[in-house]
């Protein structure tokens, strides 16, 4: 089993719907999910911190440091990329696949780059419509 893999099955409870990833997004998710997902996508630590989580990679690191919580924000971020990962994994056949797609201007999202998106809990919501477009035939 890739480490992929590992980390998607880890989360399988807390990503399987919305409730469940409300109810886990309450309760603070350990920071150590950010270094997973960095490891999952592939994404820049940076960017995922400042861009994404709207927090300072240091302040990230302090937290994973002191085995802290996110909040319930950057708890839910969390859960709903994984989710969003799990799904562009399935649609596109594996990781690389899918970061490329997400790096690139997408047509069904008025020609935006889908990981600039990641920011919000919408932008995610639209990236995974688009994925699902994708997985039933319709345009890149």
């Amino acid at each position: 089993m890739g480490s992929n893999s590992k980390i998607l099955n880890k989360y399988t409870n807390a990503i399987k719907d919305d409730i469940s990833i409300m109810e886990n997004s309450s309760k603070g998710i350990n920071s150590k999910v950010f270094f997973e997902l960095v490891e999952l996508s592939g994404l820049n630590k940076n960017l995922l911190a400042e861009e994404i989580f709207d927090i300072s990679l240091k302040t990230m690191q302090r937290y994973h440091k002191e085995n802290l919580t996110l909040n319930a924000r950057n708890s839910e971020i969390a859960l709903k990329l994984l989710s969003l990962f799990k799904k562009g994994e399935e649609i596109f056949g594996n990781m690389s696949s899918f970061y490329s797609w997400i790096n690139k201007p997408a047509y069904g999202l008025g020609n935006q780059i889908p990981v600039k998106l990641m920011n919000t809990n919408t932008g995610i919501d639209l990236i995974e419509e688009e994925l699902i477009r994708l997985e039933y035939g319709a345009l890149a």
